[in-house]
């Protein structure tokens, strides 16, 4: 079978290639394209993946600017498309809808963001897709009849233990004493559905570095340009190894949604502070099913503040977060095989008229 898979983002890379070499492992044609996003590039590079790549033209400062450039996107995918010939494509992007309505080729959109939060992609995939591949606390619009349910997250495509073992290097690099180390991310939440939103500004960076400092090393992960007042805080690894990092970090504190996540599903205590708190589904799960995260919006720093303050004097912290992730993943599958047998699902001749109702009713194999 040939599949099309489209990458938008370095965390795209990670949600897909255990999928990927599944699929490649059993003589499926897969082909990556990629739209240049940060490390993306560098990390297919790394890991000697080929792929294409869809380039963008001009700006992104308005909804006219964005359009231009979906458009242009559109058509750099179509004519992948028409010449690979796959018979599913695969991804994050609207670009996989519309060029799979076009071409008569099936389109599964995944996300794991609910309708309510981006409704602008929503409107632009959701319509064209074939099916809505989604965690099943997810909630995708008036598009239910779509949507392929699951349980599980993003994250636990590639950091659910059946494929991720943390690389104990990473700690002679961050804490060369033997002692505790702290990440701190900064995303940029420029995005369409980042309008108006906010995250760690300066002055709070500043008072969370305070209280940490005494208690370990500290480190900053950031997608935005970096003050020159942290910059003796940059973290300076290999992007392959910073999952590792964050799993043996003692604390994570970030205004990135998928970091918050990533840090919760390695059992590895997360604040994630910014304006998006309380109305993301699979974070609102983390943090009220399973206490594994842990939200504050930017009106309350003080909160933030003093959340720190009890964590770092916490003594059983680890412990209880590696319990409270067994509890988790008990419940949880192994979202890359999940991902692998559906798409080889496509493939069987017998399954050419299966809907989302099919294959959310399948028997799913919990940890």
């Amino acid at each position: 079978m040939r599949i099309l898979v489209y990458l938008g983002h370095p965390a795209h890379y990670h949600l897909f290639k255990h999928v990927v070499a599944s699929l490649e492992s059993k003589g499926h044609h897969v082909q990556i394209v990629i739209k240049e996003k940060d490390v993306l590039r560098e990390l297919l590079e790394e890991a000697g993946c080929p792929y294409q790549e869809v380039h963008e033209r001009g700006p992104k400062r308005n909804k006219l600017d964005f359009a231009f450039n979906l458009f242009i996107r559109d058509i750099a995918v179509y004519k992948i498309a028409k010449k690979f010939k796959p018979q599913v494509m695969l991804g994050t992007s609207a670009e996989i809808a519309h060029v799979g309505r076009i071409l008569g080729i099936k389109s599964i959109v995944v996300n794991e963001d609910d309708y309510e939060v981006v409704p602008w992609f929503g409107r632009l995939a959701y319509p064209f897709a074939s099916f809505i591949l989604a965690p099943s606390v997810c909630t995708v619009g008036r598009w239910t009849n779509k949507k392929i349910s699951y349980e599980g997250y993003h994250e636990l495509a590639y950091l659910h233990p059946n494929h991720f073992k943390p690389d104990e290097e990473v700690c002679s690099l961050l804490a060369p004493d033997g002692g505790r180390y702290f990440i701190l991310r900064f995303a940029k939440l420029t995005a369409h559905h980042d309008e108006g939103r906010k995250g760690i500004s300066a002055e709070v960076a500043k008072s969370a570095i305070k209280l940490l400092e005494p208690h370990g090393r500290v480190y900053i992960s950031s997608e935005r340009i970096l003050e020159e007042e942290f910059e003796d805080y940059r973290i300076a690894i290999d992007p392959g190894l910073m999952h590792s990092a964050l799993y043996f970090s003692s604390l994570y504190i970030g205004d990135s949604q998928t970091m918050a996540a990533e840090a919760a599903v390695l059992g590895t205590p997360s604040i994630r502070f910014n304006d998006f708190v309380g109305e993301i589904s699979y974070l609102e799960e983390l943090e009220h099913r399973y206490g594994l995260t842990y939200g504050i919006s930017t009106d309350n720093p003080d909160r933030l503040l003093r959340k720190i303050r009890v964590w770092l004097r916490q003594s059983d912290l680890d412990e209880e977060w590696q319990r409270r992730r067994n509890s988790m993943l008990n419940h949880k599958i192994d979202v890359a095989q999940f991902m692998s047998d559906l798409i080889e699902s496509f493939g069987h001749p017998s399954d050419s008229q299966l809907v989302a109702s099919d294959i959310n009713h399948a028997p799913q194999s919990h940890q």
